[in-house]
């Protein structure tokens, strides 16, 4: 197990373990692990002779007064945690090393409609600095998967796209979300939360099982939808949204589709909390 931070180091570590045949795969995070993040390591482990963890803060995601600067970076404990898992590679590389020509200039790669809807309306220009450095980093190791978090349900779908779209030979494996006992999806950004959110902060969750159970029982949409805003409106949390959509392309919902997702945002104090929830149904029409 060894950290490398710079792009050549990289190429060269994994040039030598593709040679010798052994499969790669990919866990990009930016840092501050919890046991979510170690899941997806796990899952690695059981695709590949191989991981390489990722870890970078990548400014190109955060808009104006995001919480770029706050962001928590805890790159030692996170190595720590890692090595419990039996990781092979560490890339944390500087800014410098991704963006070598500055944020400005650098090329970059946008996933059109799934990009601009959601989290990506609320968040202009997100999705693309998503989709920018895992396009980097999938040219860079060229694993034969890389693994990522279903909590983040709509980024998984915007990389999904990306690596058909532009042909990238690797699979996008997703894992399921990990909770916390109370239903709390885990999130680098539940930190943020004072003791008297985290105890609201599970409404997030209830709102989202509410709106499960109303869809499979045949409620309508909109109504689903008004519920659901409800609920976290009454503990104290303010929907940015809460939308249920197809769960292949988070289109629409339309007569006749079984396969869907309810995904909500909601504000908590210094915290944007972010879930989803896929449910199966038949609809009726």
């Amino acid at each position: 197990m060894e950290r490398i931070e710079l792009c050549g180091a990289l190429h060269a570590r994994v040039d030598g373990w593709r040679a010798a045949g052994e499969r790669l795969a990919l866990v990009p995070t930016m840092g501050n692990l919890h046991e979510g993040h170690l899941t997806l390591v796990r899952e690695a482990r059981a695709h590949a002779e191989r991981v390489v963890a990722t870890i970078f803060v990548n400014p190109l995601q955060f808009g104006p007064g995001e919480d770029l600067g706050a962001y928590p970076r805890t790159l030692e404990e996170d190595e720590r945690l890692l090595a419990r898992e039996g990781y092979d590679l560490l890339f944390a590389p500087a800014i410098d090393a991704l963006y070598p020509r500055g944020q400005e200039d650098q090329t970059r790669v946008e996933v059109p409609r799934l990009s601009d809807i959601l989290c990506g309306a609320s968040r202009p220009g997100h999705f693309v600095g998503v989709a920018t450095v895992v396009c980097k980093l999938l040219n860079m190791v060229r694993p034969d998967v890389a693994v990522f978090g279903e909590k983040d349900f709509q980024q998984l779908l915007v990389i999904r796209r990306m690596v058909e779209d532009l042909a990238i030979p690797v699979e996008i494996l997703g894992a399921p979300t990990v909770r916390e006992p109370d239903g709390l999806a885990m999130s680098s950004r539940n930190g943020y939360l004072s003791s008297q959110e985290r105890r609201r902060a599970p409404a997030l969750y209830r709102a989202l099982t509410l709106a499960g159970d109303a869809l499979r029982e045949g409620g309508a949409v909109d109504e689903v939808e008004g519920a659901a805003s409800a609920v976290l409106r009454e503990a104290g949390l303010r929907p940015d949204y809460v939308s249920v959509r197809r769960a292949s392309d988070l289109g629409p919902v339309a007569p006749g589709d079984c396969d869907l997702v309810v995904l909500a945002a909601a504000h908590l104090g210094r915290a944007r909390l972010i879930d989803n929830l896929r449910v199966l149904r038949c609809s009726k029409g």
